[in-house]
């Protein structure tokens, strides 16, 4: 029988790269010395002064995530290739590194969730209220049907500016965030109605019910996608703001901006 050495062996054997998720600085000098394989460091920080080191725009319970914005932020980096067998180094049960796992790099399966999250004008967390957000009406529905929704968020001056009101502002005098699960509510009640939600870099909710005017010419969204993703596509392109869109008719997760189509979720598969 093969001993525990020769069956975990098999697990780093032959990997191009090591992926060190947030490493204490004792545990990343215990790769400095390593000469056959690149050493990359991802995390908020680069607290270790890593010479290859990839950002998370934002810390990630789930290690699941974690390992996917990594590898997606390595990709586009060009720290490793498509391909690349790769050990991935994390904390599940303690803060220092005590798992290791062995991907595949498949620039294929790219989301550009990184993009969204590491290079975008509004603060991640708020990125990651909303889609989160996005994705359980969809998974949820108003009332066990399926609604369309769709959220600005960033460069909301600017965004106000190019839109106009279709009803009262039930946030103009407030000053509630999104991600607060009592606001979330509103805003999956609020959902149901027509008009786009303007949310601040911040979180702050600007107003609802916005009609959202920018030309779509040179707009090029997918055929079959509506008003609601053409509107979305065509106020990132003329802003810095960003914006999620949730489609009724096919209950798909979509984010745009720059005026390009960059992520597509299924909420059932997320």
């Amino acid at each position: 029988m093969a001993g525990v050495d020769d069956v975990f062996g098999d697990l780093v054997s032959g990997v191009d790269a090591v992926l060190l998720f947030g490493p204490s600085g004792s545990y990343y000098e215990r790769f400095t010395d390593l000469e056959e394989l690149d050493v990359i460091v991802v995390g908020t920080e680069n607290d270790v002064g890593a010479e290859t080191f990839v950002e998370l725009p934002l810390e990630f319970a789930e290690v699941a995530e974690r390992v996917r914005f990594g590898l997606e932020g390595a990709l586009e980096q060009g720290v490793i290739e498509d391909g690349d067998e790769l050990a991935c180094a994390t904390s599940v049960f303690e803060d220092e590194i005590d798992t290791v796992s062995r991907v595949r790099a498949n620039a294929d399966a790219h989301t550009g969730i990184y993009d969204l999250f590491a290079k975008s004008r509004p603060e991640p967390e708020v990125i990651k209220s909303v889609l989160e957000l996005a994705i359980e009406l969809g998974k949820k529905g108003q009332k066990g049907k399926p609604v369309g929704a769709l959220f600005v968020v960033g460069d909301a001056g600017k965004v106000m500016n190019k839109s106009r009101p279709l009803s009262y502002n039930p946030f103009e005098k407030s000053h509630v965030h999104v991600g607060d699960p009592i606001v979330n509510v509103m805003l999956k009640e609020f959902s149901r109605l027509d008009g786009a939600f303007v949310i601040s870099d911040a979180g702050k909710i600007v107003s609802a019910y916005r009609y959202l005017e920018p030309s779509a010419e040179g707009v090029d969204i997918p055929k079959g996608l509506g008003a609601r993703h053409m509107a979305g596509g065509a106020i990132t392109r003329d802003t810095n703001a960003i914006a999620i869109v949730l489609s009724e008719s096919d209950g798909l997760v979509r984010a745009f901006k720059g005026g390009e189509l960059i992520l597509e979720v299924d909420p059932e598969a997320y």
